[in-house]
């Protein structure tokens, strides 16, 4: 049984809906595999002044795929899909300010 409930904002699931179909289906599979491991060794964790929430990111080519973990909920929250460059991560405080 998974130890995280995954939940994909509206946002990041219309983004994904929108990629290319090779990398759609990776970032599904990415997306499944946070409910047992929400920090794979290819993630890195992102500033924020956020304290209650862990933000990371996963780098897949040049798509980075931005979420939150609530250890408290075990949960994780997918916040976007982006492509980088440009994506700079910018919106940060605003896609975390939807969550919380």
């Amino acid at each position: 049984m998974s130890k995280y409930r995954v939940f994909v904002r509206p946002r990041a699931w219309k983004e994904s809906k929108a990629l290319p179909g090779n990398i759609r289906q990776r970032v599904w599979r990415a997306f499944d595999a946070f409910a047992n491991e929400p920090r794979p060794d290819k993630t890195k964790t992102l500033k924020t002044s956020r304290t209650t929430l862990e933000v990371r990111r996963l780098r897949l080519d040049d798509w980075r795929i931005v979420y939150a973990i609530n250890e408290e909920l075990e949960q994780v929250q997918v916040l976007t899909v982006q492509r980088r460059p440009p994506y700079d991560y910018s919106n940060l405080e605003e896609l975390l300010s939807e969550v919380e």
